[in-house]
C-alpha cells in the first residue's frame, strides 16, 4: 500500500455515488440490433444535452413492489429493484411500460396514454390488474460514475426486449427526441461530433455492437446473472484534453497509482524531455528510443527524494541527453544505479551516468545487477560493479526516518541475469522487461528460457501476496495495478491489481503454449515456419520472426516437460 505521505496530490473523498439504474430497449431490425436512446434536457444537473438510455435514481417504493413483478428465480432482491426501477424510469419518461395483462399482453400506446406518469406507480399498475416485468430484465453491465465527477451514481445498465405495439413519447421535461439507433450507427455520429454521448454509453455500445440478436444479448446476461462488466473509469489528460479509460485498458493502472482518488490532472502523453513524478520519491524518465520492440521507449526510474538521495534504475541506452536529464531529475545525487538485465536499451547508460556523478564532484555510484551469462548475445555483455544477492535490500534513508528500501529479487527468464525490485514500503514491483504493460516480453533463448520464466511469474506473484503489491512499474508501458476492490472500486480485481496481472499474464502464456504443443503435435516433423503459422494465427504474418524466438522456448520447455503433455 502506497504510504500517503508519498502522494502527489492531498487526499480527498470523492462525491458519494447514488443507487440508480437504466435500461437499454433493444428491438431487431432488418441490419441488426437498435436501442432506444434519448436526448437529455440541456438544464439537466448530469451529462445536460446528451444521448443517453431512459433511466434515474431508484427510490424506496421500487424495493417495495416485488410483489407486483415477475422474477426470475436466479434474480436477486437488489437486481430485481433495480429492475423495477429502470421499468417505473422509462414509463416516466418515455411513456414505455414493461407490464403485462393478467393474459401475458401487452399494453399499447393508447392505453399507456390513459395513464399517469406522475401517479405512483406501482400501486397504479396494480390496480389496472397489471404485473411488472422484472423478470424480463437482465443486467448488462455495471458502472460508476467516475471519481473526478461532482454527481456520480451506482448505476446497473440493464436490458430489456421493446414491448411490440408500443411507441416512445418523450416527456418533454427530462428527455426529448427518443430515437432508435443502431449502436455502430451511434458510434460513428459521435465520432463525427453529431451525436454526444458520454463515457459510459460509448463503452457500453461498443460491446454491444458486437451482437447479432437481442436474443444473443439476453442469453448472454442469463448465464450468470451478474453484470458482463464492471468498472468505475478513472480520468486524466492526452496532450492536455479529458481522457477516460476502464480496468482493463493501459493507462488505467498509472492512474490509479497517481490520483487514487480521481484528481484530473495527470498527463498521460509519452514524452523523452522531461521526467513523470508518479510518486514524492518515484519518478520515470522515458528514453527517446520507441520502436516496435520497446514501445513509447525505455522507462528509467528514479526512486528516493532529496532527503535520502536517489538510486536509478534501468538507465537505458547510452543516449547523452537522456543520461543527463536522470542526472538532473535526481538532482546529481545518485546513491546506486542498477540494471535489471544486460539487454543494450537498459544497461549501457550506466557508465556514462556514473562518471557525469564524479564529475560533478559527487561520489561515484556503483553499477549494480546481475552479470550476464555466457549464453547472452554480443550487444547485451554487462558486467556490473557488484553482483546483487537475491533478497538483498537496497536502502535510502533520512535524518528523519524516512526511508525507500528497495529488495532484490531475481527473475531469470526474459534474461538469464534479469532481476526486479520490489519497493517495499509503498508496495511497488519494478519489473524490468519481465511484466510489460501492453505486449508480452520475448523469450529468446538461449539466454531466455521459458521454464525460468514461468517460475519467476510464481515467484513474483508469491512476492507481491506477501507484500501487498498493488501496483507493477514496467520497463516499457504504463503502471500496471489497481487498488483492492471496494464498493467505490467495483471493476478491480479480486486478488488485487498486481497479482491478476501476473495471472493474465501466466493464463496468457500457458494458452499459448497450448497452441505450440498442438501445432508440433498436428505436424511432428515441421519445421519452426510450419509451427508458428499454427501457433501464432492471431497473430499479424509480419510478427512472426519475433515470434518464432518466444515459440522456440515454449519448444524446449515442452520437450522438457517430456513432449507435447504440457
Amino acid at each position: 500500500m502506497v504510504r500517503p505521505t508519498q502522494l502527489l496530490h492531498p487526499q480527498r473523498a470523492p462525491a458519494p455515488v447514488r443507487p440508480a439504474a437504466t435500461v437499454l430497449l433493444l428491438r431487431d431490425a432488418p441490419q441488426g440490433i437498435e436501442v432506444l436512446m434519448t436526448r437529455r434536457s440541456m438544464t439537466a444537473s448530469f451529462a445536460p444535452g446528451a444521448y443517453v438510455f431512459p433511466g434515474g435514481g431508484i427510490d424506496a417504493a421500487d424495493a417495495q413492489a416485488h410483489g407486483h413483478s415477475t422474477r426470475r428465480a436466479t434474480q436477486s432482491d437488489g437486481h430485481l429493484t433495480q429492475a423495477i426501477a429502470a421499468i417505473r424510469e422509462s414509463f416516466e419518461e418515455l411513456g414505455i411500460l414493461l407490464a403485462r395483462h393478467a393474459d401475458g399482453s401487452h399494453l399499447d400506446t393508447a392505453q399507456i396514454a390513459a395513464l399517469d406518469r406522475k401517479a405512483p406507480f406501482a400501486a397504479q399498475c396494480a390496480a389496472q390488474g397489471l404485473t411488472l416485468s422484472g423478470g424480463e430484465v437482465f443486467v448488462l453491465a455495471h458502472w460508476v460514475t467516475d471519481r473526478d465527477l461532482p454527481r456520480r451514481f451506482d448505476v446497473p445498465f440493464l436490458v430489456a426486449r421493446m414491448p411490440e405495439g408500443q411507441e416512445p413519447v418523450a416527456d418533454e421535461s427530462e428527455q426529448f427526441e427518443p430515437l432508435w439507433v443502431r449502436p455502430a450507427d451511434a458510434l460513428a455520429r459521435h465520432a463525427a461530433g453529431q451525436f454526444f454521448i458520454i463515457f459510459p454509453t460509448i463503452r457500453t455500445l461498443e460491446r454491444l455492437q458486437t451482437y447479432a440478436s437481442v436474443d444473443d444479448v439476453l442469453k448472454a446476461c442469463a448465464v450468470n446473472d451478474e453484470p458482463l462488466f464492471t468498472s468505475c473509469p478513472r480520468a486524466g489528460l492526452m496532450n492536455g484534453h479529458e481522457s477516460r479509460h476502464m480496468e482493463h485498458e493501459m493507462p488505467y493502472g498509472e492512474l490509479a497509482l497517481v490520483c487514487p482518488d480521481g484528481q484530473m490532472v495527470h498527463e498521460l502523453a509519452w514524452q523523452t524531455e522531461r521526467p513523470v513524478p508518479l510518486l514524492r520519491n518515484v519518478q520515470r524518465l522515458t528514453a527517446p528510443n520507441p520502436g516496435f520492440m520497446t514501445g513509447p521507449g525505455t522507462n528509467s526510474y528514479i526512486v528516493g527524494d532529496p532527503s535520502t538521495g536517489h538510486i536509478v534504475i534501468d538507465p537505458g541506452p547510452d543516449e547523452p541527453a537522456h543520461i543527463e536529464r536522470l542526472w538532473r531529475a535526481a538532482g546529481g545525487d545518485i546513491r546506486a544505479i542498477v540494471c535489471t538485465h544486460s539487454h543494450p536499451d537498459h544497461s549501457p547508460g550506466a557508465p556514462r551516468l556514473q562518471v557525469l556523478c564524479a564529475n560533478a564532484g559527487r561520489a561515484r555510484p556503483p553499477i549494480l545487477g546481475l552479470p550476464s551469462a555466457p549464453t547472452s548475445r554480443e550487444n547485451s555483455r554487462f558486467t556490473p560493479e557488484r553482483t546483487l544477492a537475491d533478497g538483498e535490500r537496497l536502502v535510502l534513508s533520512a535524518p528523519d526516518g524516512t526511508a525507500h528500501t528497495l529488495q532484490v529479487v531475481h527473475t531469470p527468464g526474459h534474461a538469464a541475469n534479469h532481476l526486479c525490485l520490489l519497493l517495499e514500503e509503498d508496495g511497488l514491483l519494478f519489473s524490468g522487461d519481465h511484466i510489460l504493460n501492453g505486449s508480452t516480453t520475448v523469450i529468446d533463448p538461449p539466454d531466455g528460457n521459458m521454464g525460468t520464466y514461468l517460475d519467476s511469474l510464481d515467484k513474483l506473484d508469491q512476492l507481491c501476496e506477501q507484500h501487498g503489491v498493488h501496483f507493477i512499474l514496467p520497463a516499457h508501458g504504463y503502471v500496471l495495478g489497481d487498488h483492492p476492490r471496494s464498493g467505490d472500486n467495483p471493476g478491480a480485481p479480486e486478488r488485487g491489481g498486481a497479482r491478476a496481472a501476473i495471472a493474465h499474464l501466466m493464463a496468457h502464456r500457458l494458452a499459448r503454449e497450448a497452441k505450440v504443443a498442438r501445432a508440433m503435435q498436428a505436424i511432428p516433423d515441421g519445421s519452426m515456419d510450419d509451427w508458428v503459422k499454427i501457433a501464432y494465427d492471431d497473430v499479424p504474418e509480419r510478427l512472426w520472426p519475433v515470434a518464432k524466438r518466444s515459440m522456440l522456448a515454449h519448444v524446449e520447455h515442452i520437450q522438457s516437460l517430456g513432449g507435447f503433455n504440457v
